[in-house]
């Protein structure tokens, strides 16, 4: 059985290629197949068909047999047999919470969890990165960003995406972990965490100015600290 993976990327993937193609192609690689099966899940964004498209672009020229799991409607009957026929989930970006209780009212949540604990990668961009984590930083609820602290856990901690590309990012994360959210990590676009088991490996980005984050709360002052972490640029 393989290790359990999850690359959780901060904003961009297969929306921005050319400038993440090093990003994907590692994504790929983390299957250690040539020709690996990839399932995309688009729920966060309704399913909405551009989104699928470019996943199906961008993975087919790499080889990947790719298929998407839908829920708008629902045509898979025999949801673990579906995503244990693939080697790679993609999740993308969209509705954290909405795409979080589509997948409980459907066992989806629970699917997942042993798919990646028998060693199917997981990953995706933003909704498709929070989601791993305990808490998060979404929009969800409206364009006011909030705190969110029913992910699925799988990954302790909290995650925020988009750090360098939205504004509100870094000021609300920091805030939220100032006011008692779980530490965590932020990654920006064009970056992903990668994790093997539960433990963070490195930070890998596509882009020379992309970095990845530790957040965490200082016990005297409530304040929150950041720590920069170098990704390591991929060629």
């Amino acid at each position: 059985m393989s290790e359990p993976q999850i690359l959780a990327i901060g904003g961009g993937g297969i929306s921005q290629e050319p400038q993440n193609t090093a990003l994907i192609d590692y994504f790929v690689s983390l299957t250690g197949k040539t020709n690996p099966r990839v399932c995309l899940i688009n729920t966060a964004s309704g399913d909405r068909d551009a989104g699928t498209v470019l996943g199906y672009r961008a993975y087919n020229r790499r080889g990947c047999m790719v298929r998407n799991l839908t829920f708008f409607p629902r045509e898979v009957e025999d949801l673990r047999s579906f995503v244990f026929d693939h080697d790679l989930i993609h999740v993308g970006g969209g509705n954290t919470a909405a795409l979080l209780a589509i997948w409980r009212l459907n066992g989806l949540d629970t699917i997942l969890r042993d798919a990646w604990q028998a060693g199917i990668v997981l990953g995706g961009v933003s909704a498709g990165a929070i989601c791993w984590f305990e808490d998060g930083i979404t929009d969800s609820f409206g364009p006011t960003l909030r705190g969110m602290n029913d992910g699925l856990g799988f990954l302790a901690g909290s995650c925020c995406p988009h750090y360098n590309g939205e504004l509100q990012r870094r000021p609300t994360y920091q805030r939220l972990i100032a006011e008692g959210m779980r530490p965590g990590i932020a990654i920006d676009d064009g970056c992903a965490a990668h994790f093997r088991g539960t433990e963070l490996v490195e930070f890998v980005t596509s882009r020379t100015d992309s970095q990845g984050y530790r957040l965490t709360r200082d016990p005297e002052t409530n304040a929150a600290v950041e720590t920069p972490v170098a990704a390591r640029l991929l060629g």
